[in-house]
This record gives C-alpha cells, sequence and structure tokens, in this order.
C-alpha cells in the first residue's frame, strides 16, 4: 500500500488510537485490490474472511429472498464493512457489490480478531464502532417505519444536499433504482414523491437535482433528531 493509503484507513476512527506496530502488521497482511463495476464481492451466507474498507468508488450492500433483491445500503470511502461477522467468526447477512470502480482493502478476519485481543485501545474502538453501527440500524428502521415515501426522500436528498455542500444543486450517487430500493419503495413510487416534491421547488434532471430551499426539505421529511443525523451545514 502507498503511505498516502495508509494514513487514509489510519485515519478512521475504529484504527486512529491502535498501537502503530499493530496497524502496521495488520495492513502488512492486507489486500488492496482494483475491481471494475458490478463485481460481487461478498455473497450472503458465505463465511466472513475478510474486514473490507472502501478506500475509492461506491459499494452497494443488498439483501435476496426468494428471486427478491433489496438496497441496504450504499457506502463511500472511507467506509468499513462488515465488521460484526468479521469479529464473530459468522457468515455475512449481506451481500456486496461495486456500483462504480472501486479499490477496496481487506484485512483477514482471524487478524482482527487477534488484533482485538492484542490491543485495547483498538478494541475500545470498535466496541464504539458497533455502538455506531447499531444506532444507525435503529435510525434507519425508524426512517423506514414512520415516514411516508416522500418524507423519506426529503430526508435523504436534505443529507446529500449538506454532504455536496449545500449549494443549491446536487447529483444522486446511485441510480434511481437502487435510491427506491434503499427506501423502500417501488421506482414507481419514487418517481411520485420527485413530482410531489416539484411543489417545494426541487427539480430533476437525470441525475441532477436542484434544490431551491433546503429548509423546506427538512420541514416535508418533519425532521426529527432522534432519526436524523445531518452532517453540519456549511455556513453562507
Amino acid at each position: 500500500m502507498r503511505d498516502e493509503d495508509k494514513q487514509i484507513v489510519r485515519n478512521l476512527n475504529l484504527f486512529r488510537d491502535m498501537n502503530a506496530e499493530r496497524f502496521d502488521k495488520l495492513l502488512n497482511a492486507a489486500f488492496l485490490q482494483r475491481f471494475p463495476e458490478r463485481v460481487i464481492l461478498i455473497n450472503e451466507g458465505e463465511p466472513s474472511d475478510f474486514l473490507h474498507i472502501v478506500i475509492d468508488g461506491c459499494v452497494e450492500l443488498f439483501a435476496t429472498l426468494d428471486g427478491r433483491e433489496s438496497t441496504m445500503t450504499v457506502l463511500s470511502p472511507v467506509s468499513t464493512f462488515i465488521l460484526a461477522a468479521a469479529l464473530k467468526d459468522a457468515v455475512y447477512l449481506m451481500s456486496a457489490r461495486t456500483r462504480t470502480a472501486s479499490r477496496v482493502l481487506m484485512i483477514p478476519a482471524i487478524n482482527v480478531r487477534q488484533a482485538m485481543v492484542d490491543d485495547d485501545a483498538f478494541a475500545r474502538s470498535i466496541v464504539a464502532e458497533l455502538a455506531n453501527c447499531y444506532r444507525g440500524v435503529v435510525r434507519n428502521q425508524k426512517n423506514l417505519k414512520l415516514r411516508t415515501g416522500v418524507e423519506r426522500l426529503a430526508s435523504y436528498l436534505a443529507h446529500q444536499h449538506v454532504r455536496q455542500g449545500a449549494k443549491g444543486k446536487l447529483t444522486l450517487p446511485i441510480d434511481k433504482k437502487t435510491l427506491a430500493s434503499m427506501l423502500g419503495m417501488t421506482p414507481e413510487n419514487l418517481s411520485r414523491s420527485f413530482s410531489t416534491l416539484r411543489r417545494a421547488g426541487v427539480k430533476v434532471t437525470g441525475p441532477e437535482v436542484a434544490v431551491q430551499s433546503h429548509d423546506e426539505l427538512i420541514e416535508i421529511a418533519r425532521h426529527a433528531p432522534l432519526i436524523d443525523n445531518f452532517p453540519d451545514k456549511p455556513a453562507e
């Protein structure tokens, strides 16, 4: 790995406080690979051999049942997946595939488990990471169960608007079919929800979305601090 890639991983909360020697040892056992788009990285039900880290690109986590498929989440750099399975030496509960050409770091799960035993700081960081993941799952479940489709879409657009600089426009990072699945909607319902948001000044042209009023989006989403976790809005 290049030094700059190692630093990217080191800056993650999961590894920031880890002993430097053990961190280097962990990464020396890892593989950094480039994958083209739409490559399956892991399959649900298979043993969790690696902890994965998205360095560049975009990775979709999804699940299937009896021919049906649903997007669980979409990961952008720099993100880890799937930590819990790697720690428990259990099977993956989700599959993963690249949405774009991506670079993914794969750390052998057995090395991660040993590092947790050897490094108290790393173990504490793992607990904090899993706690954050759990709270993220709860927020997502509340979002799906307590909001309408229009409200979920408004919340998603508000989040993306802030992440992309809050400049009155944003680019959807995923296609609309995947977005609909992630938000628990059909593509037809997503289209109708976009139409409903036109009254709030949301205009869609392909993947480009114009946002007239960020505050109105939040109002439509019925912003709830115990559901939403908005990043800080840049100062105007």
